[in-house]
């Protein structure tokens, strides 16, 4: 079950959207950064309205507009999902604990990385239960309602699965 968005994450999310497939629209430059500006001064007059069911009747008029003048064949950038590059380099992406099987001479030639690698493995193993304890007192019955994790209640804390985002595979490869 996915979370509910706010109204105003959605505002944004149609505005981006507007913007994105106006870029395909527009082959001049110029004539998109007029555009651009022009839907953004019909965004920011509706923007104060404080009555709900108004302003979800003209965010419903929004992406009925949209709907009907999105592009055909929106550009799709390289590297998003339908792109032409998208997770191209996985086979080049070497999980993390490869690093634990170097040679010593190997991790040598990286001291400042490997000291602080164990300074982040010795902080895991420190903070660990702590991270599991917090998502299973957050998580509801039914399960998560989306994949975001929850963020460090405590100061000092670390937020859980840390570890992950400190140590991803490189994207590219060089």
């Amino acid at each position: 079950m996915a979370a509910y968005l706010t109204h105003q994450q959605k505002v944004l999310r149609l505005y981006k959207k507007a913007v994105r497939h106006l870029e395909s629209w527009c082959v001049n430059r110029l004539e998109f950064r007029y555009q651009a500006c022009l839907l953004r001064a019909r965004f920011d007059e509706k923007k104060d309205e404080n009555d709900l069911i108004k302003a979800t009747l003209m965010l419903k008029a929004g992406e009925e507009e949209f709907f009907i003048r999105q592009h055909p064949l929106p550009y799709i950038f390289p590297d998003s999902p339908g792109g032409t590059s998208y997770e191209r380099y996985d086979c080049y992406k070497v999980p993390e604990w490869a690093l634990d099987y170097w040679h010593p001479e190997e991790k040598a030639l990286y001291p400042d990385y490997f000291a602080k690698r164990e300074q982040w493995k010795k902080l895991r193993e420190e903070s660990w239960d702590r991270e599991v304890k917090q998502l299973m007192e957050e998580t509801p019955k039914d399960g998560p309602r989306t994949e975001a994790l929850p963020p460090a209640r405590k100061e000092g804390d670390l937020p859980p699965l840390w570890w992950d985002v400190v140590t991803r595979p490189r994207q590219r490869p060089a």
